[in-house]
């Protein structure tokens, strides 16, 4: 595989230079806003921070892979989403369901199987493309409310909401392509601007379970 050859795979690109896609990069900005937003927010609660920091690298990535456009920094690019996924997943079967460490460690691993399965199944449905590999996220989040409405209720319908807003983003972000000729930008930005403002919130659904926890 060459890994620095060039990438094209957004509406907005259309040569392989540095500055090629300027909004898709530029709106990796909202990343690092929100990350930054929800930094003071949580204070005294190390996951919560280390959430915060990886949030700020999926920015930093995604921009690489939108500017240097390589398989590179496609590894930069998706690696700190995963990550992101794997310690939210961590922290939400330690403190939404109260499991042990290696429980929760153990669940949270079973993702990487979860997703190699689906994201193929979801890659059947007509014009989803290259989103089917985020469609299982969104559906594991569902999961999560539907189940905790009993025991968190007000956790489980901040993670549907959760749910909704990455639902709609995927969305955006199938219609890149298929909308390029009406909208030669494409949609792919709102794709960025949605997940950050989304990544936060679950970020702040985590934040309001503790207080809420602490407060009982």
């Amino acid at each position: 595989m060459d890994w620095m050859r060039p990438i094209d795979a957004y509406c907005e690109r259309s040569d392989p230079s540095f500055w090629a896609e300027p909004v898709n990069a530029l709106t990796n900005a909202a990343f690092l806003v929100a990350a930054a937003v929800m930094w003071p927010r949580v204070a005294g609660m190390p996951m919560a921070r280390a959430l915060c920091v990886v949030l700020g690298l999926i920015g930093i990535g995604s921009f690489l892979f939108h500017s240097l456009a390589n398989a590179v920094a496609g590894l930069a690019d998706v690696l700190p989403i995963l990550g992101f996924i794997l310690l939210y997943l961590y922290v939400a079967h330690r403190r939404f369901w109260g499991l042990g460490r290696w429980s929760a460690l153990t669940l949270s691993a079973a993702f990487l199987p979860y997703a190699a399965v689906l994201a193929p199944l979801f890659g059947m449905l007509p014009g989803l493309g290259s989103s089917a590999g985020y469609a299982p996220v969104a559906l594991l989040i569902g999961i999560h409310a539907l189940l905790l409405r009993g025991r968190a209720p007000a956790t489980a319908a901040g993670l549907g909401l959760g749910a909704g807003v990455l639902s709609v983003s995927i969305v955006f972000r199938s219609l890149d392509e298929p909308l390029c000729a009406a909208i030669p930008l494409g949609t792919h930005f709102l794709w960025h601007v949605l997940n950050a403002i989304m990544l936060a919130w679950v970020i702040e659904v985590y934040r309001r379970h503790e207080t809420a926890c602490a407060q009982s």
